[in-house]
C-alpha cells in the first residue's frame, strides 16, 4: 500500500475517535460527563488490539483492549450485527462498577472488522450510598450493580430485561439511560465511519492500515526505549490511609530497563485492603501505560502499539492487583499512587519529559442531598485540581488536574449553582500552603469552598498526599499536602478521607489541593522570579526572604 492510502486512513480513524466524543459529550445527561469529560472512545481491531483513542480520562488508555478481550473470549463466535456488550467488572480489565464500558462489534459483509469502544462514568450505580464509591467499603458487593461482560443489545434494541435490572438498582435510572444512550450513540458514530472507510478502500486495505498504525508504533516506541541507559531504577512512596484506617501504606516499584525492552516490577507492595484504595491489574496497566506514553512520545495518538516494550510483574492481590472480592471504588486513588511512583522513579534519567512530584490525587469530593426549592434528591461529583512539580527549566503548572485524568475539566462556578443547593464562596490558587521551594518553585494548589443552602445534605471525599508531600528534584523542596474542611456552628473538622458526614445550612467545605515539588537548590532562584511572586502575591516578603535567603527587589 501506498503510505499515502495509510495516513489518510489513520487520519480518518484518529477523527472518528474525535467525533464520536463530541457526540457523547453532548448527548449525555450527566455533569460528570459532559462538564466534567469522565468519558473516552476508541477504536479496536478485531483481535482486540487498540487503534485510536480519543481524549478524556488518561487512565482508561490501557483498559479498553482488556476488558475487549474479556468480552470477545466469552462471546467467541456468537457475536452478531447489532449486538453491543457492557462490563464495569473490575477484575476483568476496568476500574470500578460506575465505569461501565460498551463495546459495538462491527461488521462488514458479515466479517467482523472492528470495535467501537466507549466508557462513561455513570453517577450511580447503586450500592448503599449515593454514588456508588462509599470510602468505607470493605468488599465489591458495596460499591453496586456489576455487569460482568454482558449483552445489553441484540439488532441494537436494549435488551428489556437488562433494562429492567438497572432501573430497580441505581438511583437516577433517567441519568443513567441517558448516558447510556450517550454511549450507543457514539460507538453507531464508530460503526458508520468504519463501513464508510470500507466502502471506499475495502475491508483488507483497513486491516492493512490497522496492522500499519501498531508497527509503526511499535518501532517508535522502542526506538526511544533502546536509547535509555540500561539499569534498574526505583522508587518508594506511601499511601496515606486507605479510607477504612489511617495506616501509611507502603509501595515500590523496580524499572528494568535492558535494550529495547522495559519491566515494571511492583513486588513488596502492601497487600490488597478491604478498603477501596486497591485498584485491579487492568487499572495498574493502565496507569503504567500512561507514564510510558508520557515517556515514549506524549501528543501522538494512542494505540496498543506504543506499549509493545513493556511488561508488568505484580503479584496477586496486593493493593495495585485486587482480585475478587475487594473493593476498588476509590481505584483512581490507588491508580494515581501508581502512576506518581512511576514516575518518581523514571524522572531522574528523563528529566526533559519528567517534573518533580505532584498533589497526585484527584481529591474527589461528594456533595448530596435533598434540594429545597425541588424537593428531588442532588448528587454532585468533582474531582479536583492542583500543583504539579517544577521542571528543569521552568516552574510548576498551577491548578491542572492529576496525571491519570487526563483532559478532565472542573464545573464552571455558574453551572453549580444554578444546578445545586450551594453557592461557590471562593475559588482561588492555594497560596495559603505555598508549594516547593526550588530555583524553580512547584505550581499552586487550589483553593474551593462551598456554602451549603439545603439543611438535608451530607458530604463524603477520599484524598491522597495528605500527609506524604510531594517530591522535589535536584535538591529541590517537598510540595504541600491536600485536605477538606468543613466548618458548622462554630465547628471546624479537617478530613483526609471519610465517609460521610452531615451537613446543614450555611455549613462550609473546604477543599485545599497540594503545591508541586520544587526542582534545584532554592537558594539559586533567580531575585526577578522570587520578585514577581512577591508582587503577584503568590509570596510574603517574609516567606520569601526566609525560604530563598534573600529581600526580593523592592
Amino acid at each position: 500500500m501506498d503510505v499515502v492510502t495509510l495516513e489518510i486512513i489513520e487520519g480518518k480513524l484518529v477523527s472518528t475517535v474525535d467525533e464520536m466524543g463530541v457526540v457523547l459529550a453532548r448527548t449525555s445527561m450527566s455533569p460528570i460527563v459532559y462538564e466534567v469529560l469522565d468519558f473516552a472512545c476508541g477504536l479496536a481491531d478485531p483481535d482486540g488490539q487498540l487503534i485510536a483513542q480519543g481524549n478524556g480520562i488518561t487512565l482508561f488508555t490501557g483498559t479498553f483492549s482488556e476488558q475487549l478481550r474479556f468480552v470477545i473470549d466469552k462471546f467467541k463466535g456468537r457475536m452478531r450485527p447489532g449486538d453491543v456488550f457492557a462490563t464495569n467488572e473490575a477484575y476483568f480489565g476496568g476500574t470500578h462498577c460506575c465505569d461501565v464500558t460498551i463495546f459495538r462489534p462491527v461488521f462488514v459483509a458479515d466479517e467482523l472488522i472492528a470495535f467501537g469502544i466507549a466508557t462513561a462514568h455513570w453517577l450511580d450505580i447503586g450500592g448503599p450510598k449515593p454514588g456508588s464509591i462509599p470510602p468505607d467499603a470493605t468488599d465489591v458487593y458495596q460499591e453496586g450493580l456489576r455487569l460482568p461482560a454482558i449483552r445489553i443489545c441484540a439488532d441494537d434494541i436494549v435488551d428489556e430485561g437488562i433494562a429492567d435490572i438497572l432501573r430497580a438498582n441505581v438511583r437516577y435510572p433517567q441519568l443513567a439511560f441517558g448516558d447510556l444512550n450517550a454511549e450507543l450513540a457514539a460507538t453507531r458514530i464508530a460503526e458508520r465511519r468504519i463501513v464508510e472507510i470500507c466502502e471506499r478502500y475495502g475491508s483488507d486495505v483497513l486491516q492493512q492500515s490497522f496492522n500499519h498504525i501498531i508497527d509503526r508504533s511499535t518501532k517508535r516506541s522502542r526506538a526511544v526505549v533502546g536509547q535509555l541507559p540500561d539499569g534498574v531504577y526505583s522508587a518508594t512512596d506511601w499511601i496515606d490511609g486507605d479510607g477504612i484506617t489511617e495506616e501509611r501504606l507502603p509501595i515500590c516499584v523496580e524499572i528494568t530497563i535492558a535494550g529495547e525492552g522495559m519491566t515494571f516490577d511492583f513486588t513488596g507492595c502492601v497487600e490488597a485492603r478491604r478498603a477501596p484504595i486497591n485498584c485491579s491489574r487492568g487499572a495498574l496497566l493502565s496507569s503504567v501505560k500512561t507514564v510510558f506514553k508520557a515517556l515514549v512520545d506524549p501528543a501522538a495518538p494512542a494505540n496498543d502499539g506504543w506499549f509493545a516494550p513493556l511488561s508488568i510483574k505484580v503479584p496477586a492481590n496486593t493493593v495495585f492487583s485486587a482480585e475478587h472480592p475487594y473493593p476498588t471504588g476509590w481505584y483512581y486513588e490507588g491508580a494515581a499512587q501508581a502512576s506518581e511512583i512511576v514516575w518518581k522513579a523514571l524522572a531522574p534519567i528523563a528529566e526533559e519529559r519528567f517534573s518533580a512530584g505532584s498533589y497526585m490525587s484527584l481529591c474527589a469530593l461528594y456533595i448530596g442531598g435533598t434540594d429545597p426549592s425541588s424537593g428531588r434528591e442532588f448528587l454532585h461529583v468533582e474531582p479536583s485540581h492542583g500543583g504539579w512539580g517544577a521542571c528543569p527549566d521552568r516552574d510548576g503548572t498551577s491548578g491542572l488536574i492529576a496525571l491519570t485524568d487526563g483532559d478532565t475539566y472542573n464545573h464552571s462556578t455558574e453551572l453549580l449553582e444554578a444546578k445545586y443547593p450551594f453557592l461557590i464562596r471562593r475559588y482561588a490558587l492555594n497560596t495559603e500552603d505555598g508549594s516547593g521551594p526550588g530555583r524553580h518553585r512547584g505550581g499552586f494548589g487550589l483553593i474551593r469552598e462551598y456554602e451549603m443552602l439545603s439543611d438535608d445534605a451530607f458530604m463524603f471525599a477520599s484524598l491522597g498526599h495528605t500527609e506524604t508531600r510531594p517530591w522535589g528534584m535536584a535538591g529541590g523542596g517537598a510540595g504541600t499536602c491536600n485536605y477538606v474542611e468543613v466548618s458548622d456552628q462554630d465547628r471546624t473538622v479537617r478530613f483526609s478521607r471519610t465517609p460521610h458526614h452531615d451537613l446543614r445550612r450555611g455549613a462550609r467545605i473546604k477543599i485545599v489541593t497540594g503545591g508541586g515539588g520544587g526542582y534545584g537548590d532554592a537558594k539559586s532562584r533567580p531575585r526577578d522570579a522570587i520578585a514577581d511572586d512577591v508582587a503577584d502575591g503568590y509570596v510574603s516578603e517574609q516567606l520569601a526572604n526566609a525560604v530563598y535567603g534573600t529581600e526580593p527587589d523592592s
